[in-house]
């Protein structure tokens, strides 16, 4: 029989208060800029148009030896340079993408590989343009159990190869591009102080992208023109939803962090539309200058734009240490998050052993992966070359 004595007995793990900090942020955007004068020569629309409309002037897209997870390996590498940690110390990889490669295996997986990431679980989140946050809650929630200690969270899309070009009202807004931060357990208070994550499920049709396994796809629907791994939505709809939710999610992670608006240095909102963002000051009654946007280059990145604008604002010398900074997105689902961050970081020390280890290591894992291919043809060659061989031999 259990004693009541044994019941009440204090659990072996010790309770201990950690915070997540971001120690680490990179980018990587493909070098092809495709311009507002670029899309007129191909579909019904003008620089001027696109640019009262959506405020985008520019975008870039990925060339053919570019994947969604080979930016995301480029910006992992870079936010990882500013840090002391190791691949090998890495316990969770995150990557957020509506645009992966598989539906299976991650996205993730490759990232973990050529980093050598030996240590660290590795998996994707589906929220559109929210995953990015998302994730930064899921491995925010892992830091402070105790249960991990370094996570890397990465946004990554290659939106380019699911435009519709038939839709011009979408054509025009997308871009592809790989943001990351490294996220690290500290007893030091701050870092991700305050999180939100929320759904709306009823607007699901609102901002799709559908697979082979879609109702109206498998049915081949007599009325339907939806296609297979296109972008669809519905502007209207979407535009309202943002310029209610964005607001209302800033007010809510600012409220959870016992904080007021006065408190906030700088808001990074997904960067969707610039009417969106101006919609959003309006609701706030703050000036457009405390949202941050990097929207007219890189037009609308999905789950890369706000690690983007964050890499961006720190470059720009908007953050700085013991800054209060708001993140917050929406996107398809549909779904919306937000987190207060206090930005304890200044100039990063870069510790060139640790970054020669680094390199070494990614370098060793390109040869580990270019021998296994030559083997595995090999080994092909092989099974051809003796099926081929006579019988009587």
């Amino acid at each position: 029989m259990v004693k009541m004595a044994e019941l009440n007995r204090p659990s072996t793990v010790t309770p201990h208060r950690y915070y997540a900090h971001i120690t680490g942020w990179g980018m990587c955007v493909p070098e092809h800029i495709f311009s507002n004068a670029d899309l007129s020569a191909i579909l019904e629309t003008n620089d001027e148009w696109i640019r009262t409309r959506t405020g985008i002037q520019e975008r870039r897209f990925a060339d053919e030896d570019q994947t969604t997870s080979t930016l995301a390996l480029k910006a992992a590498q870079q936010a990882l340079s500013l840090t002391d940690v190791l691949p090998s110390e890495i316990d969770l990889i995150i990557v957020a993408t509506c645009t992966p490669e598989n539906i299976f295996p991650a996205t993730a997986v490759f990232v973990q590989h050529w980093l050598g990431a030996n240590q660290a679980g590795a998996f994707d989140i589906s929220a559109a343009c929210s995953g990015f946050l998302y994730g930064l809650n899921i491995a925010t929630q892992a830091i402070r159990s105790g249960s991990i200690k370094v996570a890397l969270i990465i946004g990554a899309e290659t939106l380019s190869r699911v435009i519709n070009w038939e839709d011009r009202g979408t054509a025009i807004l997308f871009g592809d591009g790989a943001g990351a931060v490294v996220l690290e357990a500290r007893e030091e208070e701050g870092g991700i102080i305050s999180t939100l994550v929320r759904a709306d499920g009823s607007g699901h049709d609102f901002l799709k992208i559908l697979t082979h396994n879609h109702p109206e796809i498998r049915s081949k629907a007599p009325f339907s023109d939806l296609k297979i791994h296109k972008v669809y939505m519905s502007g209207g709809d979407v535009f309202k939803f943002a310029s209610r939710i964005l607001g209302e999610a800033v007010r809510e992670v600012i409220d959870r962090a016992k904080m007021s608006l006065e408190d906030i240095r700088l808001i990074i909102p997904h960067q969707a539309n610039a009417r969106i963002l101006q919609a959003a000051a309006r609701s706030l009654n703050v000036p457009e200058s405390l949202l941050m946007s990097n929207l007219e280059r890189y037009g609308n990145t999905s789950a890369a734009s706000i690690p983007l604008a964050l890499c961006e604002a720190v470059r720009e010398g908007r953050i700085a240490a013991g800054d209060n900074i708001v993140l917050v997105g929406f996107g398809g689902g549909l779904t919306w998050a937000a987190a207060v961050v206090k930005w304890m970081v200044g100039e990063p020390a870069v510790d060139r052993r640790k970054e020669g280890r680094r390199r070494a290591g990614y370098a060793l894992v390109k040869v580990r992966t270019r021998w296994y291919r030559v083997a595995r043809f090999g080994r092909w060659f092989l099974q051809r070359i003796l099926r081929r061989r006579p019988l009587d031999e």
